[in-house]
Parts: C-alpha cells; structure tokens; sequence
C-alpha cells in the first residue's frame, strides 16, 4: 500500500505529489519513495560516497522516524547514496549516532517521477509507530517539508504525533 504524503501548509508543493511504500520484515525496514510532478524542478543532490554524512536534512532528503521502547531513531536517506542514523533518548533529546551497516539507496530517475528504495536495519527495542518525511528543495532554494501528519504549526519531523504510521 503507497501511503501519500503531504506538504506542510507553510510550504507549497510546487505541484509534486510524493508517496512511500512502508514494509517490515523482523529488524528490516523497506521504504520506497516515489516523487511525481515537475521533478526536473527539484534540486537532487549529485552522487556521492555510500558514506554516514551529517546535515543531509538541509537539501532534498526522505527521512524516517521509528519508535523504540526509550526514544527513537531517524534516518536521513540522500538521493546521492549518503546516509545518516540516530537515537534519541526522547523529543529532540541525547541524540547520538546509531550504528547500522551502512544502506544501499537505489534511484531511478524518469520524466516526471523519481524513485527511491532502500532497506534499513532497525534496532531490537524498534516498536510499530514510524513517522515517514521528506525535505524536497526546489532549484529556486524554496524547501518543502512532507510527512504523513503535520502536528505542529511548524514543520517538526520529530514531534511525537509525528509517528503516524503501526507498522507489525
């Protein structure tokens, strides 16, 4: 099932539609991101090292959030092959890297639709509540923040209400 998500109010989409595909399987977790619209428009970032990089919220981004029994985690997943994890104690709060092997995020990119997919190891206290996001700049710099619920009048990937999605 694609689940859609939505622009926060306080930043237009530009005419994109973006939805994920969500499944879990034990410790793994299988997203796949599909952007529709004027994707020519989006500033992708340019390939780059199958290496952790920190600050890959700053430009086009699909994120993850997963519930543990003492915080959560979140995942930054570059279009360029970069990645980030992190474990928070709770609300923004003792963040710290996480170690995970290293995502193998795959694109594909066709007129007026870009892909991504990739797997994510999650840890063992890893519960069913997941917030799904994405940061999408636009070549004009203007950045559009998508999730599944936008609790907050600003956008706040990590807002606790965020977690809209029980995965099994």
């Amino acid at each position: 099932m694609r689940l859609p998500l939505i622009p926060h109010p306080s930043s237009p989409p530009a005419g994109l539609t973006l939805e994920v595909q969500a499944r879990r399987a034990g410790r793994v977790l299988s997203l796949e991101y599909v952007v529709a619209g004027p994707v020519e428009m989006v500033r992708w970032p340019q390939a780059a090292a199958r290496a952790r990089t920190d600050g890959l919220w700053r430009t086009t981004c699909f994120e993850a959030f997963v519930r543990t029994e003492g915080g959560y985690v979140e995942y930054n997943l570059s279009p360029s092959g970069a990645w980030a994890a992190y474990r928070f104690d709770g609300y923004r709060e003792g963040m710290r890297g996480l170690e995970i092997a290293a995502p193998f995020i795959v694109t594909r990119m066709a007129p007026g639709r870009f892909g991504l997919t990739v797997d994510v190891e999650l840890p063992e206290d890893a519960t069913d509540a997941v917030g799904l996001t994405a940061v999408v700049e636009r070549l004009d710099g203007a950045i559009a923040y998508w999730a599944l619920a936008h609790p907050s009048d600003k956008p706040d990937f990590h807002h606790p209400d965020s977690f809209a999605l029980e995965l099994p």
